[in-house]
């Protein structure tokens, strides 16, 4: 693992102090009109809600049409997820090793460009082998394109950031040029079938369970938890939240969110994870995931997570090489998907692999008992702040606000009364 890493200068200062810089409490969130509940946009087509999250319309699905199983998990994910035919894109090339050298990559990349749509903000990739582009990822590979300056050019350097790091981005692409990829992995297609299922259902589904924040025995992989008392401080209103001086723990049937360090992870066939559930654990080789010296990340999508995080090569124990708990968690409670907030919680992401079902997002708002004139609006909110209620004559504008709704943290559900029946409405955050 290298050794302790102490400096944390080349973090953004306010996630060293914990004081956010997310603009949404600054109520910066625009509203863009397009509905999160199709069901409730055709009971009252004249209200809309922002956009807090990717859409099957955005994603693209790659598939190695030489690995019989990466094209049954496509096939699988795009009936489930409604991916458009149009978003499948198809590769060849062998699928027995972790490592794809980057000369093979570059014309796999390029042929996957020619192929994605200019709507097209992420990518699902439908394999476990390969996991690694040389030194980076294959999903950072695929998001960034093959570049040096993504890994560490010394033993324990620091390497290029990503602008994408606690955005308040929806598309990654529009606004950075880049596509954050994710791994739909697994040992066999019944397992990665489970974690797909456990994504679709983990949607709109604002569980009420509980996040463990693990500070181990093992120093140089706990790093991370110089900020779990904050995290507790800032988040603790709207989730459970457990830190904890252990190595593991056992029998819990809650688990939410699950960030430790350490080698191995033990107990984890004892936990019950909920759909939609985040974990990983800070260590070398994590990403490795065939691996046998350190426990592969694949274990914790075994054990029932939904998404989990994993270096491919040695990170040193850099805390801005593993996702930051307290963003990813921030940023899943706004409604992101689970590709947007694992992502953005990642500073320096070139040598680390996601891995997981990218469109989950069960802190999505939505709209329910909808009406001809209310409606009830379900939002989970990782704070204190403020919903709105815009109004219209016409679809493009000018809005005013009518009405403001005090909004506390964890979970809200807000009647909303439309004062008349021929204006344009939508709700702001």
């Amino acid at each position: 693992m290298g050794q302790p890493y102490s400096s944390m200068k080349s973090l953004p200062s306010s996630i060293i102090s914990l004081q956010w810089p997310f603009c949404w409490i600054l109520g910066c969130f625009i509203v863009v009109g397009i509905s999160l509940n199709p069901s409730a946009m055709a009971a009252t087509p004249n209200l809309t809600l922002p956009k807090t999250g990717l859409t099957a319309e955005e994603l693209a699905v790659v598939v190695n049409d030489s690995d019989p199983m990466s094209a049954s998990i496509a096939e699988y994910y795009q009936k489930r997820r409604g991916i458009p035919k149009e978003n499948i894109l198809h590769v060849r090339f062998a699928a027995n090793t972790p490592n794809l050298p980057r000369s093979q990559f570059k014309p796999i990349r390029d042929s996957v460009l020619a192929q994605t749509g200019p709507a097209i903000q992420a990518y699902a990739l439908a394999w476990t082998l390969p996991y690694r582009v040389d030194c980076m990822s294959i999903t950072s590979a695929f998001a960034f394109g093959f570049d040096e300056a993504y890994c560490s050019a010394s033993h324990c350097a620091a390497t290029k950031p990503s602008p994408y790091f606690d955005s308040a981005s929806h598309a990654p692409f529009a606004d950075y040029g880049i596509r954050p990829a994710l791994l739909l992995a697994g040992k066999t297609l019944d397992e990665v079938k489970r974690l797909i299922d456990r994504g679709v259902d983990s949607d709109y589904s604002y569980p009420d369970r509980t996040g463990y924040l693990l500070n181990t025995k093992d120093r140089p992989r706990t790093v991370r938890a110089v900020f779990f008392d904050d995290t507790v401080k800032m988040l603790g209103e709207a989730f459970h939240l457990e830190r904890l001086d252990a190595d593991s723990i056992k029998g819990k049937t809650d688990v939410l969110f699950y960030f430790t360090g350490i080698k191995w992870v033990e107990n984890l066939t004892s936990l019950r994870f909920v759909p939609g559930a985040i974990a990983d654990h800070l260590t070398s080789t994590g990403g490795e995931l065939d691996g046998k010296d350190q426990m592969s990340s694949l274990r914790w999508l075994e054990a029932g997570a939904t998404g989990s995080f994993g270096a491919v090569v040695e990170p040193c124990n850099h805390v801005q090489k593993f996702p930051m708990p307290a963003v990813a968690m921030g940023r899943y409670a706004l409604g992101d998907t689970l590709i947007e907030a694992y992502w953005k919680s990642v500073f320096w992401p070139g040598e680390g692999v996601f891995i997981g079902e990218p469109l989950a997002h069960p802190f999505a708002p939505s709209l329910v008992n909808v009406s001809a004139d209310k409606a009830t609006l379900k939002l989970f909110s990782p704070l204190i702040r403020q919903a709105q209620l815009d109004e219209s004559e016409s679809p493009i504008g000018p809005f005013h606000t009518v009405v403001t709704y005090p909004v506390s943290p964890g979970m809200n559900e807000i009647e909303i009364s439309l004062p008349e029946k021929d204006r344009y409405y939508r709700i702001g955050f």
